[in-house]
């Protein structure tokens, strides 16, 4: 339970997995959550059925 309302604390944020997280997937293209990874699959996906090259 917070102690403040609307105030919450992320150890990952403070030591700094979430930004390296971030550095990472800018760098290689490839999402690190699982929503965007399904996105970025989906989409090469869909470019190989169609034979459409994606933007």
């Amino acid at each position: 339970m917070a102690l403040i309302p609307g105030l919450s604390f992320s150890l990952k944020r403070a030591i700094g997995v979430t930004k390296l997280k971030q550095k990472v997937a800018r760098a290689t293209g490839i999402p690190t959550t699982k929503q965007g990874l399904e996105r970025k699959i989906g989409g090469f996906v869909l470019s190989v059925l169609t034979g459409r090259k994606r933007k």
